[in-house]
């Protein structure tokens, strides 16, 4: 199924959750903030949150720098 990251159309497997997401974009184990569809999730509620075709994730994480 579709969904989009940050503006972007990306291809998930079916039943996937916000957390199995984050993994597949190479951000598991780092600081992230996550909305879906404009609802801001709890990273205690990513393993919990099911993702459906269509949904709109915007995934924020901390970027280091001087």
């Amino acid at each position: 199924m579709q969904v989009i990251v940050n503006s972007e159309p990306t291809d998930v497997a079916e039943g996937s959750c916000l957390a199995d997401l984050i993994e597949q974009v190479g951000l598991g184990g780092s600081p992230v903030a996550a909305e879906v569809n404009k609802a801001l999730v709890p990273k205690r509620s990513h393993g919990a949150c099911e993702l459906a075709e269509g949904d709109r994730i915007e995934l924020v994480t901390l970027v280091g720098g001087g």
